[in-house]
């Protein structure tokens, strides 16, 4: 592997979307609290996005992290889709002339004068990615930026990026039952020194074995709309968590930490942010920083997980446009 580009104490990280949106009613209180906890855990990156909330949630993380900065390792991205009042999408724009305004934006919310680790959030088929990352290269060498990456693309175009600025990391979709980058992408990251940041860790909660099901869920929750909580699939992946509560018991933690310790077993530089809003689960979470998984046990889990199979698509048609694999 080449030189890691993310700081070696980045092995974890805390992601806040859920904080703002989509996840139930926010509690701002606890949420800074959460938020206070984990760099006090050592676990300092915190990940957001200008489409959070959308841009409460850059705010919520620059009133917490005040007169803590250099504790924390700020990600945040520019160009989602955004969504307008009647639910249609505005397709995202990474036009270098946005990429400039969203990060001054961004850097106003989060109140700091440098973003540690600046995404493209979604590809936007409007502008070549050489033409991105030229942009936020130029970021970097005003001081705003300090680091680089992508977010769900493909091998072509992490190396077509990579030619043009060293991507420091790469976000994805990754867990014990999302594991298309094994396909590639966490291979050719390991070879260019990038690291995987992986989402959704424990599979928007249902990993967790504590996933409500999808008619007790708030109105606007997005959970609503995963085709691995609709449609009947809920109830059919139930063998795939209930294989993990039986496996966590034998382990004596929970499935949310074995979901995690698996992931960071797993041979590639990856830095799983799992999503919380609460103190309770963060520091489950954090748990599973020392859980050390057997070499023979891991084995035998995967070839058990490689059994089963997971019902539904990670998203639904709309947004799949915006996926580079």
């Amino acid at each position: 592997m080449s030189d890691r580009l993310l700081p070696p104490d980045v092995d974890m990280g805390l992601g806040c979307m859920g904080m703002s949106q989509w996840y139930g009613e926010a509690d701002p209180a606890e949420a800074a609290a959460t938020i206070l906890e984990s760099l006090d855990a050592g676990v300092r990156y915190l990940d957001t996005a200008e489409v959070y909330g959308p841009y409460t949630n850059e705010e919520l993380i620059g009133r917490a992290v005040k007169g803590r900065r250099s504790d924390a390792f700020i990600a945040t991205k520019f160009g989602f889709p955004m969504i307008r009042p009647d639910g249609s999408q505005i397709p995202p724009d990474s036009s270098p002339e946005n990429i400039r305004r969203a990060v001054d934006s961004s850097l106003r919310r989060l109140d700091t004068d440098y973003i540690d680790l600046l995404y493209q959030h979604r590809v936007d088929g409007r502008t070549p990615v050489e033409e991105v990352v030229g942009a936020m290269a130029e970021l970097v060498q005003t001081g705003k930026v300090l680091h680089v990456g992508l977010c769900e693309v493909g091998v072509d175009t992490i190396r077509r990026a990579h030619a043009v600025h060293p991507l420091t990391a790469v976000q994805a979709e990754y867990s014990v039952w999302e594991r298309n980058l094994e396909d590639g992408v966490l291979q050719a990251a390991d070879e260019l020194g990038i690291a995987v940041v992986a989402f959704c860790p424990l599979g928007r909660g249902y990993l967790s074995g504590r996933a409500p099901r999808p008619e007790d869920l708030a109105g606007d929750d997005f959970r609503r709309m995963d085709p691995r909580f609709t449609d009947g699939n809920f109830d059919r992946n139930r063998a795939f968590v209930e294989h993990l509560v039986s496996w966590a018991r034998r382990l004596e933690c929970t499935p949310a930490q074995l979901a995690l310790a698996w992931v960071l077993a797993r041979p590639w530089d990856i830095v799983p942010i799992p999503g919380t809003k609460r103190r309770r689960y963060l520091r489950e979470n954090i748990g599973s920083r020392s859980l050390r998984l057997p070499t023979d046990q891991l084995a035998l889990l995967d070839r058990e997980l490689d059994d089963l199979r997971v019902a539904g698509d990670r998203y639904g048609e709309s947004m799949k446009r915006y996926i580079d694999r």
